[in-house]
């Protein structure tokens, strides 16, 4: 089963024996990071490090000039990728035989939402996302599909997958995060999730809601939350929270102005593509999901994008819908976490892969081999050559 390891650019560029390390594990292919969100990452083998702190979201090559002049544009990286990152750990990763597609992250920004609020989701209190742009307004959805074209397409690589290509919404880790105190469960999620914005508000309104009726009407559903009561289930629940007609009118909105987003992306990245080059989606079968894997309808985005990356760590369910609907060239990868420390079991890694087989995937995400202990490589290694 073909197989990905994901990275970062700082993993590789500063260790010249990190390339040999990644394809003795028994990939045959990275995916590397080519546009990130902000984050704090372990390095336990760098020979100069061993934290990085990339302190806000940025592309980790230089910008090109479709930027200039534009409010909206992409942030370079500091000193923890700078130049053309990307491009020196993607060569030398090539060098060691193997295939590099890059990892774009799209709409999650917490440092656009700060410095131009008005392009992030605001919820029915009007409280405001900056981690999470708002899909739904003009200027925002040009930006991602232009980002995704310039940073899925580098010199080099055979594919991308897209990751955060939908609606983002309050769950989401934070700098010392505190809003766990009150279960909130998936319909409580969802209601939190629901943007108030202008466009959203138009948008609204063309599915015959009066907008501000909507916000009042998720304030209250929300009010028994706040006192303890955690909603149980899940798009049942937001529709005895709502109102059936009301909740299905709010998800019609959301879908659709995701799937158009992800059509229009997919296609910026294939017209500035060589032909073969591979095109995949980190997604969640419920299409109402938010998050980095964007939620889908998975008989549309298969007849779309070249397959989807799912997230399988405890358990591959996800894997079922997609299957359904998968062509025989059809890309379903089991995405799983191998990092111990952030709940990942590598020790179960030939098991928990011939799983998803049986599930329908016929390829391998192994999330992440830069952040990693060397216990959890050796684990790696031994179910690779085990699935060879």
């Amino acid at each position: 089963m073909r197989t990905s390891a994901f990275l970062y650019p700082w993993d590789v560029v500063g260790d010249p024996g990190a390339p040999a390390r990644i394809a003795g594990l028994g990939v045959q292919q990275v995916t590397l990071a080519s546009a990130y969100h902000s984050t704090r990452a372990l390095t336990p083998r760098h020979p100069r490090h061993r934290i990085v702190t990339a302190e806000h979201a940025a592309v980790l090559y230089e910008p090109g000039d479709r930027w200039k002049g534009r409010e909206l544009r992409p942030y370079a990286a500091g000193g923890w990728a700078p130049g053309d990152a990307y491009g020196e750990a993607a060569a030398a990763l090539a060098g060691a035989g193997l295939d590099v597609h890059t990892w774009v992250v799209l709409a999650h920004n917490s440092r656009m939402g700060a410095e131009h609020p008005d392009t992030s989701v605001v919820n029915a209190y009007g409280d405001r996302y900056p981690w999470a742009p708002c899909i739904a307004r003009p200027a925002t959805r040009a930006y991602l599909v232009d980002l995704a074209a310039e940073a899925a397409v580098r010199p080099g690589a055979g594919g991308t997958e897209l990751e955060s290509l939908g609606w983002y919404g309050l769950a989401h880790l934070h700098a010392h995060d505190k809003i766990a105190g009150v279960p909130l469960g998936e319909a409580g999620q969802y209601l939190m999730s629901l943007c108030f914005c202008a466009d959203c508000r138009a948008g609204y309104a063309q599915q015959e809601l009066a907008p501000d009726e909507l916000a009042a009407g998720v304030r209250r559903a929300l009010e028994p939350v706040w006192r303890g009561a955690e909603p149980s289930g899940g798009w049942e629940a937001v529709e005895k929270l709502l109102g059936a007609e009301t909740a299905a009118a709010t998800r019609a909105w959301r879908e659709e102005t995701a799937r158009t987003l992800q059509e229009a992306a997919i296609a910026a990245v294939r017209a500035a593509a060589p032909d073969g080059f591979q095109v995949l989606l980190h997604a969640d079968p419920v299409a109402y999901h938010c998050g980095a894997n964007a939620g889908v309808d998975p008989a549309h985005i298969l007849s779309v994008a070249d397959g989807v990356v799912v997230p399988c760590t405890g358990g591959a369910q996800a894997l079922t819908p997609f299957a359904a609907h998968r062509a025989p060239r059809t890309t379903l990868a089991a995405n799983l976490t191998v990092v111990s420390g952030m709940g990942g079991s590598p020790a179960t890694l030939a098991a928990d892969a011939a799983h998803a087989a049986t599930l329908g995937a016929n390829e391998l995400r192994l999330y992440h081999a830069g952040l990693a202990s060397d216990t959890d490589l050796a684990h790696v290694t031994k179910a690779l050559t085990y699935l060879e």
